[in-house]
C-alpha cells in the first residue's frame, strides 16, 4: 500500500460509508473537491472490513492527488457516538458494526485525527456548508430506506444528550401502520422508500417497484402511484410542521433517494402547510437537497473541521472546537 508524504499539502477527506458503497471525497481548504472515489461496502464482514475499505480508498485519494490526510471525516450509517467515534447501533445489515471503534480504527490506519457523525448529521451539514441552503436554525431529512433526520439550532449542529436529537423519521402519529423499529404510524411508515413501494402494492396489489419505479407510473397518470406520494408529501410537512412549532425553525431540506420524486411530493407539501403552517406565522419552507450524493461526504469533511482546530476549508470557518458557529 503506498505512504503518504507528509511534506505535501494538507487536505480533508469526508467519507460516506453507507450497507452498499463507501464514497469519499478529498478536499482541500478552500473548499474545492479534489478527487472522489467509490468502492463497495464489505458490510456482511464486519467492521474490520469496513474500516480496511475505507482507509484504503481514502489513502489512494490523498497519494494520487499529492496531499497529506490533515483530518478524516465519517458520516456513518447507525447510531454514532460522535465523541468517542464508536458505532452504537446498526441494522442488521451491517455484521459486527455496533459497538465497533470506527474512529480509532480509521486513525491508526490514516494517521490522522477522525470525527465520525450519523449520515444524517453529516448530510445537514454538507447541504448547509456547500449546497444551496444556509441559516442558524434547519432540519434535515433523508427519506432513503428508512427516513432519518438531524437539526442545526443557533448554528450549531444538535446531537442531544442521547445522540438522537433530530430523528424524525420516528415520531409517531402519522398512519396506523407498524413501522419497521415495531412501533406504529410512524413517519417512516408513508415516507420511506421501502413503505412508498409497500403502500403502492397495498393499494394495487403490484409488489417488487422501487420508489423510482412507482414515481414513473404516477407521472403516467395511475392514480394508486399519484395517491401514495401524495401520503408521503402530507406526512413530511406535517412532521417538519411540528419540528417548526416545537423548535421554531423556517427551513427544511429534504435529501435521498426519494427527493427524484419531488415534483410528485410539492403538491401535497404546499397543500398541507396551508392547513397546518406554523402558529408563528413565519413562512416555513422544505426545499429539496441540493448536492445529491456528495452531501454526506462534505458534511462528514465540515464534521472534521469542527472538531479539530486549525482546519479551515469551505464557505463557512469551523474550525474551532465543538460548539462554534457554522
Amino acid at each position: 500500500m503506498p505512504e503518504i508524504d507528509h511534506q505535501t499539502p494538507e487536505a480533508v477527506v469526508g467519507i460516506d460509508i453507507g450497507g452498499t458503497k463507501i464514497a469519499a471525497l478529498l478536499v482541500d481548504r478552500h473548499g474545492e473537491i479534489l478527487a472522489r472515489g467509490v468502492v463497495d461496502a464489505p458490510a456482511r464482514e464486519g467492521g474490520r472490513a469496513m474500516a480496511d475499505a475505507a482507509a484504503k480508498l481514502a489513502r489512494e485519494l490523498a497519494v494520487n492527488a499529492g496531499r497529506t490526510l490533515s483530518a478524516v471525516g465519517v458520516g456513518a450509517a447507525g447510531v454514532v457516538d460522535h465523541e468517542t467515534g464508536i458505532i452504537r447501533a446498526a441494522s442488521e445489515t451491517f455484521a459486527d458494526w455496533a459497538g465497533f471503534p470506527l474512529a480509532d480504527e480509521l486513525s491508526v490506519r490514516l494517521e490522522a485525527p477522525v470525527r465520525v457523525e450519523n449520515d444524517v448529521n453529516a448530510f445537514l451539514l454538507g447541504e448547509l456548508d456547500h449546497g444551496d441552503s444556509s441559516g442558524d436554525d434547519v432540519l434535515g431529512v433523508m427519506l432513503g430506506t428508512g427516513v432519518g433526520g438531524a437539526v442545526v439550532l443557533d448554528g450549531q449542529l444538535r446531537h442531544g444528550p442521547h445522540g438522537a436529537a433530530g430523528e424524525i423519521g420516528h415520531t409517531p402519529g402519522y398512519s396506523d401502520i407498524r413501522c419497521t423499529c415495531g412501533q406504529i404510524g410512524h413517519l417512516e411508515t408513508l415516507a420511506s422508500g421501502t413503505s412508498i413501494g409497500l403502500r403502492y402494492a397495498e393499494r394495487s396489489g403490484v409488489t417488487g417497484l422501487t420508489a423510482r419505479d412507482i414515481a414513473d407510473r404516477a407521472r403516467a397518470g395511475d392514480a394508486f402511484a399519484v395517491a401514495v406520494f401524495a401520503a408521503a408529501g402530507r406526512a413530511l410537512a406535517l412532521a417538519c410542521a411540528s419540528a417548526a412549532g416545537i423548535l421554531d425553525i423556517d427551513r427544511a431540506v429534504i435529501g435521498g433517494g426519494v427527493v427524484h420524486a419531488w415534483d410528485l411530493l410539492l403538491p401535497a407539501i404546499e397543500s398541507a402547510l396551508v392547513t397546518d403552517s406554523p402558529v408563528s406565522g413565519v413562512r416555513l419552507e422544505i426545499v429539496p437537497a441540493t448536492k445529491g450524493s456528495d452531501a454526506v461526504a462534505l458534511g462528514a469533511a465540515a464534521a472534521a473541521r469542527r472538531a479539530f482546530s486549525g482546519i479551515r476549508t469551505g464557505a463557512h470557518d469551523l474550525s474551532e472546537p465543538e460548539g462554534a458557529t457554522l
